[in-house]
């Protein structure tokens, strides 16, 4: 009995072995870039959050929703913080349906700061036949569904190229070297250029891609620094408190005689 769960036991460390072996060999090492939200003290670059929203909308937004953003979540603290007017001036832009009305029946009104963000598509089937069968995912929590998070995304948006000799892909189908399998079905998005900063920067593609990956991962984690706050208070709070016992003990047991 012993020699048969020892078998097994050998078995499973190789299995595991060649899992991570194979995993190493087939990955490859994603772009890193230096987050300003990273870190214990890490907070959102606003100037970049709100050329991220820019890039969405004018890139993104045609594909991909953002079902779990309000509007009003644009104006609100630790977030872009655009003013109340600009984000309601934002949501003017988009209609939504709304209803009954009086008459029983459903109109089309201007979204307001309570509003979800409009998704581009009425329903999953629709998105799915405007791309081919594929359906693009909602990107309210991107960055936190896939592995990598902010370093991952940002790769994939700098990571199209021509495909290696003999690497066959099908029809509206493109290479991605940091993609899962190396295919994905959603052509390059970004370019030099392609969107007109309204604060002046330079759109190269390398900063599209950063502002888009600051504004989706603040998407994911809208509350990150108000978390970081709580947690440099709780921390200082816990050393303040081993202290005081620390020196309380001390005092306490100063007082006990030693036999020696």
């Amino acid at each position: 009995m012993k020699n048969f769960f020892k078998t097994i036991f050998v078995i499973l460390i190789l299995i595991v072995f060649n899992n991570q072996k194979t995993f190493a060999e087939g990955s490859v090492k994603l772009l890193k870039q230096d987050w300003s939200f990273k870190g214990f003290f890490g907070k959102f670059d606003r100037a970049s959050l709100q050329r991220g929203y820019q890039v969405y909308t004018e890139v993104c937004a045609s594909c991909h929703s953002m079902k779990y953003l309000s509007y009003r979540n644009l104006s609100e603290k630790g977030g872009p913080e655009f003013s109340e007017e600009q984000a309601k001036a934002i949501a003017s832009q988009f209609e939504v349906i709304d209803g009954p009305n009086s008459d029983g029946e459903m109109f089309n009104r201007p979204a307001k700061l309570s509003d979800k963000f409009v998704s581009p598509y009425a329903n999953v089937e629709e998105a799915q036949a405007s791309n081919g069968g594929a359906y693009p995912p909602d990107m309210s929590v991107l960055v936190k569904a896939r592995k990598g998070g902010a370093d991952y995304i940002y790769s994939v948006l700098l990571g199209y190229s021509d495909p290696p000799a003999g690497f066959e892909l099908d029809d509206g189908v493109y290479y991605n070297k940091y993609m899962y399998g190396n295919k994905i079905k959603m052509a390059q998005p970004l370019s030099d250029g392609i969107v007109e900063y309204s604060d002046g920067t330079e759109a190269t593609e390398e900063q599209l891609a950063k502002d888009v990956v600051t504004f989706l991962s603040w998407s994911a984690e809208p509350h990150l620094e108000a978390r970081h706050k709580s947690g440099f208070r709780a921390i200082s709070y816990l050393i303040i408190i081993t202290i005081f016992v620390y020196f309380s003990m001390k005092k306490i047991w100063s007082r006990v005689e030693t036999n020696i």
